[in-house]
């Protein structure tokens, strides 16, 4: 993160505290008078959350109330909880685009943990009036995301291939899966607008309203090499609970709000994977 954060420094004030401390949180925030309080903070994998359920639970559900006990003295003019289109679960193809109203479904540790934050921020609405949006959004990708992620893996991959002196080859894993992917640059612009314009209490979404297939993406990140690598599949890389389709509807988010993704895939996908060939 700190090199991610390096070209800005100098013109915000960073400061570092644990979620899971709630005098940290509050003097955090009572420090910091947030006009606009955006909570992204949290375990953020679904595969690592399987092995780190405790933890995933403890941050993101427990570090959630305690964000929203200290913002209650702090009063902020719009607070954005950041929560995932994970927590829809397995869906039918004809169920498809999913809409802010669709019931819950978690099916992995992280999903679980974004659903019970969204159910107690509900008290903070409801009981505090706590101008408190919430906002699912589905993947999106781009430079400087986290290898732990399907299209930054992907990149890292090829570039370690286009500079291997061996043979070129690569291992993935499941590739049939489609997902409904933006880029990370539209998912902000986003939390912005929702920030100044987001109904508290509302749900939205953020996405693209299309789903892409791994594998389709993969040949597009592949078509962008100028060398012929072999992709392997590893059953080691699949998820037993993997979710097969995901596609979101933003109408409701460009209706009252005037977003829209504006970001073309092919140019997230070229821009993250020139960004790892710069990484190194």
């Amino acid at each position: 993160m700190d090199e991610n954060l390096a070209g800005i420094t100098k013109r915000v004030r960073i400061d570092r505290f644990d979620i899971t401390d709630r005098a940290a949180c509050r003097a955090a925030l009572t420090k910091a008078k947030p006009k606009y309080l955006f909570h992204l903070a949290g375990i953020a994998s679904v595969g690592q959350s399987f092995s780190m359920g405790e933890l995933t639970f403890r941050v993101n559900v427990i570090g959630s109330y305690n964000i929203f006990e200290a913002a209650r003295h702090c009063s902020p003019e719009k607070i954005i909880l950041v929560s995932s289109s994970d927590v829809y679960g397995p869906v039918r193809p004809k169920e498809l685009p999913l809409k802010p109203d669709r019931p819950f479904n978690p099916v992995s540790p992280y999903a679980q943990s974004k659903a019970a934050a969204e159910l107690m921020a509900r008290i903070y609405i409801e009981q505090y009036r706590m101008p408190a949006v919430i906002v699912r959004p589905f993947n999106h990708t781009g430079p400087r995301q986290n290898p732990n992620f399907v299209i930054p893996a992907f990149c890292r991959k090829i570039v370690t291939a286009e500079k291997s002196l061996s043979k070129k080859s690569m291992a993935v894993g499941n590739l049939a899966a489609r997902r409904d992917l933006s880029d990370v640059r539209d998912i902000v612009r986003g939390y912005r607008m929702l920030a100044e314009k987001g109904v508290p209490g509302d749900v939205y979404h953020l996405c693209s309203g299309k789903a892409f297939g791994i594998g389709a993406l993969l040949n597009k990140l592949l078509a962008f090499s100028d060398i012929s690598i072999d992709v392997k599949r590893d059953k080691k890389l699949f998820r037993k609970s993997d979710i097969a389709i995901l596609k979101g509807s933003f109408h409701k988010t460009r209706k009252e709000i005037g977003w829209k993704p504006e970001i073309a895939i092919d140019t997230t996908l070229k821009d993250t994977l020139d960004f790892w060939r710069m990484k190194g």
